[in-house]
């Protein structure tokens, strides 16, 4: 793993995924910034509803399951549910290195307290020497150099971010922490939000003081760029889809988002808002949790972390190493959004070879509704089936609200 910018790959495969313009035109421009963000670690956590997932995927024991990781919440959730593997992979090399910590984490940290400090807290001055007693032995060459290496020049180990409040670090870590920033100018208080006693009271808050800051000129002016929102993991083809929903109006998405986040679920069940307004978890350990964070999954999560795996390769590339007819399920994320006709059919030949019969396909999309027809070929398409009804279910589920569509495509059904 190393540098990533000693990695001649990961830039390769990043451009192959991301540009999709001249790098003379500003949206090239654009694309290649975007680019260079993931080289580094950008999501800390994933945005993504795991029970949303599961529910959808109906993981049984012998499904083997084909995932982009992210920060890994969702490949270490999905192990609760006992598949037979999950296979990840993802063009960040940060995001290979968290997934391989928290697989080493589980399986030899030595009780649910100490996985808890290191990932549920995140910022325990113990869980740098937690690493060097309990995970570092156990991580691959590349792993360990990355964690040990310095974060800025002369600087502490980038382990060290463990004890310094992991959440607030990586890209969407400095989104959400300016976004802070801006609301404080403009007067919000999230410690009155996260002390709301019911979802009345959220949505009073939500009317009277955050309304007010999201309409202000700052941050009108912030959605109206696309390059602002890059800490979201927006790049800028997914930003036309995303204005998209809103007739154009990038900005009304935002508030609407934002509304659905504050709003639609409790935060005593929400671990999504806690993340966007608390800066990370219920550090007792009582509040809502990522479902392989909790107490009761610990024991899972660790007899099952030797079926996680990680590469830092493309989907599409990696299925094409895979034989026929020998994967259940596929979590795409909201990858689709990024790529053009050729890469979604590339995309798809692939999963169709590879799935069994009764595979299962999700996907989000930063718009609403399902991108793949008229895109990708009938030849391949026409042997799924869309859940059309039942993802609307799973979206309004979702309790992250970030996205502005959930999908569901089952193989021969």
């Amino acid at each position: 793993m190393g540098s990533p910018s000693a990695n001649p790959t990961v830039r390769r495969q990043l451009g192959d995924a991301v540009h999709q313009n001249s790098a003379f035109s500003v949206t090239g421009l654009l694309e290649r910034m975007f680019a260079h963000t993931f080289t580094g670690l950008v999501y800390a956590q994933i945005w993504e509803d795991p029970i949303v997932d599961m529910e959808a995927l109906a993981i049984g024991e012998n499904d083997r399951i084909v995932a982009i990781a992210s920060g890994g919440c969702n490949v270490m959730s999905y192990l609760t549910a006992g598949p037979a593997s999950v296979e990840a992979v993802d063009l960040s090399p940060a995001h290979v290195a968290l997934n391989r910590l928290k697989y080493a984490a589980a399986a030899h940290l030595p009780t649910w307290d100490d996985f808890f400090a290191f990932f549920g807290r995140a910022n325990d001055p113990g869980n740098e020497a937690r690493y060097d007693r309990f995970i570092a032995p156990h991580l691959d060459a590349d792993t360990r150099a990355f964690w040990e290496a310095p974060r800025r020049p002369f600087g502490k180990r980038r382990i060290t971010m463990f004890a310094d409040g992991f959440y607030k670090f990586g890209a969407l870590g400095q989104f959400i922490g300016w976004a802070h920033r801006i609301a404080q100018w403009n007067g919000v208080d999230f410690r009155q939000f996260m002390a709301s006693p019911d979802m009345a009271a959220q949505r009073r808050f939500f009317d009277e003081k955050m309304l007010p800051a999201l309409n202000s000129r700052v941050v009108k002016f912030l959605a109206s760029n696309r390059a602002s929102l890059f800490g979201l993991g927006i790049p800028p083809q997914q930003y036309e889809a995303l204005a998209g929903a809103a007739d154009g109006d990038i900005h009304a998405v935002l508030v609407e988002r934002t509304r659905a986040l504050m709003c639609d679920h409790a935060l005593a069940d929400n671990y999504f808002a806690w993340a966007a307004f608390n800066r990370g978890y219920d550090p007792s350990g009582n509040g809502p949790l990522p479902p392989y964070l909790t107490r009761e999954a610990y024991e899972t999560v660790k007899a099952n972390a030797s079926r996680a795996s990680i590469r830092n390769r493309t989907v599409t590339d990696f299925l094409a190493s895979c034989p026929d007819a020998s994967r259940d399920c596929y979590v795409l994320l909201d990858a689709q959004d990024w790529m053009n006709d050729q890469q979604l059919n590339d995309l798809w030949r692939e999963i169709t070879r590879t799935a069994r019969p009764g595979a299962r396909v999700i996907y989000r999309t930063a718009g609403i509704e399902t991108i793949l027809p008229g895109r990708v070929t009938d030849a391949v398409l026409s042997r799924w089936t869309y859940a059309a009804d039942r993802a609307k279910g799973w979206h309004r589920d979702d309790r992250s609200a970030i996205y502005g569509g959930f999908h569901l495509y089952t193989l021969g059904a």
